[in-house]
């Protein structure tokens, strides 16, 4: 709002007094009412925000003895006619500039209630603040990390005071506009002459308020401490490591601002059994001799479903690797579309370390018809050996 906007305004109206009443009765209108419509007691209300701010700024006038002067003096010539026009309106220009929308003359309008309410008609605009963002830690199992999880996690974050409700006011009372930045929070400072730039103001610490009766818990700065539980859902296919944004969940904001987010790092437990390669999971499954020299059935355990079966060719060297299809982890390919994982099965050849007297027999009758020969000639005469 600006100067040449003042002389529309009721501020008695908006405070709900008469022209006529005490200074006494305007401080305790504005009190009720500034106490009933704080944004810190309405998070994300806007009428009730933009009702505090009305009521802010018609106290900021009326609840001073020179400026409510100033301004009864303003209304007054306004409902005279003086620098008015058919239909309706007041530019205080014609009053003291010498012509419609002429402001800048002398010992103009503006100059006269400038220095009184504002230099340039800065509003008693408060910002809100989003609040700031939370991190925290979450472990979870392996297999929770495979299907997704809820989780209960404890916080503690900066939040509104309790006894005062974020006002910063003893019980009883209300802060008052700051008058060096007129509610906004920053000020004009000059740098290098010409330049200026917005820089927090000192007076009030940025919050557009000051505070004359200090709530004895916050010691008026609003803000307290708040220990709770938030319920955040950890979705399929976390990482470990992962880091996830919960929306909303973190810190209070200030004045009416939006909430901040929630950080949780994901920590992923180990699993005696699988192991995890991107959205595949893997293990190792143990095979005998004789199964992967003649070849075998051998039935594999997935995570969280029944068995699958793997059919081992015979003669499987140790280490190979084979592949089912849909066993693993959900996630998404290259393009984003949702696609599952594969279950990697390596199998490890077991040699037995004792053998009975038969097994032994047998075991040398194999070798004896075996048809390889020396497997290692080759590495002599690859190697030059002498």
């Amino acid at each position: 709002m600006t100067s040449s906007d003042w002389p529309n305004q009721d501020f008695y109206k908006v405070l709900g007094v008469a022209k006529d009443a005490k200074p006494d009765e305007i401080k305790k209108a504005y009190r009720k009412l500034a106490r009933a419509n704080h944004p810190d007691s309405h998070p994300g209300d806007k009428p009730a925000e933009d009702r505090f701010k009305a009521v802010a700024e018609a106290y900021d006038v009326v609840g001073d003895t020179e400026k409510r002067a100033k301004y009864d003096e303003m209304r007054s010539m306004a409902s005279s006619g003086y620098g008015s026009y058919p239909g309706g309106g007041f530019d205080v220009g014609d009053v003291f500039g010498g012509g419609r929308g002429t402001t800048s003359a002398p010992g103009g309008f503006n100059d006269l209630f400038g220095s009184v309410f504002g230099g340039g008609g800065r509003g008693t605009r408060q910002t809100a603040r989003r609040g700031a963002d939370l991190e925290t830690e979450a472990t979870i199992g392996f297999a929770e990390s495979v299907d997704g999880a809820t989780v209960s996690l404890r916080l503690s974050s900066d939040a509104p005071c309790p006894d005062c409700s974020g006002t910063g006011a003893r019980s009883g009372t209300v802060p008052r506009v700051c008058p060096e930045c007129e509610g906004v929070g920053m000020r004009a400072a000059s740098v290098g002459g010409a330049f200026t730039m917005n820089e927090t103001c000192r007076s009030c610490a940025g919050r557009g308020l000051v505070v004359d009766d200090p709530c004895p818990t916050c010691h008026g700065s609003g803000r307290g401490q708040s220990n709770r539980t938030v319920s955040a859902r950890i979705p399929a296919g976390v990482k470990d490591g992962q880091r996830i944004r919960i929306r909303g969940k973190g810190a209070h904001g200030e004045r009416g601002g939006p909430a901040g987010d929630l950080l949780v790092t994901v920590r992923v437990a180990a699993h005696p059994v699988f192991t995890r390669r991107g959205d595949n999971l893997a293990l190792t499954v143990p095979v005998a001799f004789h199964e992967a020299a003649l070849g075998a059935q051998v039935a594999v355990p997935t995570l969280g479903g029944p068995p699958v079966t793997v059919k081992v060719p015979a003669g499987t060297p140790n280490g190979r690797t084979f592949r089912v299809r849909g066993k693993g982890v959900p996630g998404k390919d290259a393009q984003g579309v949702p696609r599952t994982g594969d279950l990697l099965v390596t199998v490890e050849v077991q040699v037995p370390a004792h053998l009975g007297p038969d097994a032994r027999d047998a075991l040398e009758g194999f070798r004896d018809l075996s048809p390889d020969g020396d497997l290692r000639a080759k590495l002599f005469e690859a190697g030059g050996a002498r």
